[in-house]
């Protein structure tokens, strides 16, 4: 396999990245605190690191607005449709989880 120049990684990963968005507001049944158990992040921290990304390019963007572009909705309209409260055995779950650095 030949490397991609750096134009196509870009594409290929904000393709990867259009599309790990979509898949989770095609499942909007799985929480936050589970994607934080299982995988160590969540929305709001893929959030987060989208406001960075954009920093990183001189683009001032606020944290509201870089949830809407991970939520699709604001961050009030997910909460209010969509989640869930944590279960005891959810607040445990994440506790035991291992930490990220």
């Amino acid at each position: 396999m030949s490397s991609p120049s750096q134009q196509t990684q870009t594409k290929i990963e904000a393709a990867a990245f259009r599309r790990l968005v979509e898949h989770l507001d095609e499942r909007k049944d799985v929480q936050n605190i589970d994607l934080m158990i299982l995988a160590g992040f969540c929305r709001n921290c893929l959030s987060k690191w989208y406001k960075a990304a954009a920093e990183d390019e001189g683009v001032t963007l606020d944290i509201d607005d870089a949830r809407e572009a991970v939520y699709g909705m604001t961050y009030d309209e997910w909460k209010e449709n969509h989640q869930a409260e944590a279960t005891p055995e959810q607040l445990a779950a994440l506790d035991a989880a291992p930490k990220s650095a």
